[in-house]
């Protein structure tokens, strides 16, 4: 089932369009439930809601399999997309990556980050039975970005990270220095891969997205026991590439007693 409803936010001066799917349990039942914080929502649930038409197609998989878990999906702001899953603006690593080389954009993660912890996670606890120590965050491209962020920034609360085909050159030198300075140790699981073609015939800017990638786990490794690197052969950068990968996005749940 899902509930659809528009938030305001005073961290991000708008209203936005949240997505929370709930099992088919949960009308049955008093139990709680782990819950699910995804990214760009429109591409979650359904492929007619989905920005070019082709989503991760996350709530026939939910019902199929009957997982008991909450998903809430965050719509993206079209516009401001690039600015909110960016936490810092774009610095010099990224610049090969964009045709614009003079393109400027980023620096409004940690707001929307803290509408997530502090206005949405909140609403979303109250008004449903959720299971507060049990919270995951899952991003694909920047939202890949702006997850592993969020992760860094509230390691507490978000302690099961999934990561697709993760965007971090964009924000590449400071994300790396984040993690070199953050204490992951209470983190539980991450998961984070990348195709070897995410950029398709260009080979180039797509071997760069992968050592882009290696950068990171590399660093994570160092930080963390239970980090997972997938490199996907052949993969590319879209959503038929991502729906492959839904399994990834709950495979944390294999290591708790919570469906």
């Amino acid at each position: 089932m899902l509930d659809l409803f528009s938030l305001k936010s005073e961290k991000l001066q708008d209203g936005r369009l949240i997505r929370v799917y709930t099992p088919k349990s949960y009308q049955k039942s008093n139990k709680r439930y782990p819950v699910l914080y995804m990214h760009d929502g429109q591409n979650v649930f359904r492929n007619d809601n989905a920005i070019g038409g082709v989503s991760l197609e996350l709530e026939d998989y939910l019902d199929e399999n009957n997982m008991d878990i909450i998903v809430v999906a965050i719509d993206q702001n079209s516009e401001e997309r690039k600015n909110e899953y960016c936490p810092w603006e774009n610095g010099a690593y990224s610049k090969p990556f964009l045709k614009d080389k003079m393109m400027s954009f980023g620096g409004s993660g940690s707001s929307y980050i803290k509408f997530i912890v502090e206005e949405l996670k909140p609403y979303i606890d109250k008004t449903y039975r959720t299971q507060q120590s049990h919270t995951a965050m899952a991003g694909i491209s920047l939202g890949g970005l702006i997850t592993l962020y969020a992760a860094c920034i509230y390691p507490h609360i978000f302690t099961n990270i999934i990561l697709f085909s993760s965007g971090f050159y964009v924000n590449q030198e400071k994300i790396e220095e984040l993690i070199d300075t953050t204490d992951l140790s209470v983190l539980t699981s991450l998961y984070m891969d990348c195709g070897t073609s995410e950029v398709g015939s260009d080979s180039t800017i797509s071997h760069e997205f992968l050592v882009s990638n290696q950068r990171v786990a590399k660093r994570l490794n160092i930080k963390c026991s239970f980090v997972t690197f997938n490199i996907l052969e052949g993969e590319e950068h879209n959503y038929l590439s991502f729906q492959k990968r839904v399994p990834e996005l709950f495979s944390f749940l294999q290591n708790e007693v919570l469906l």
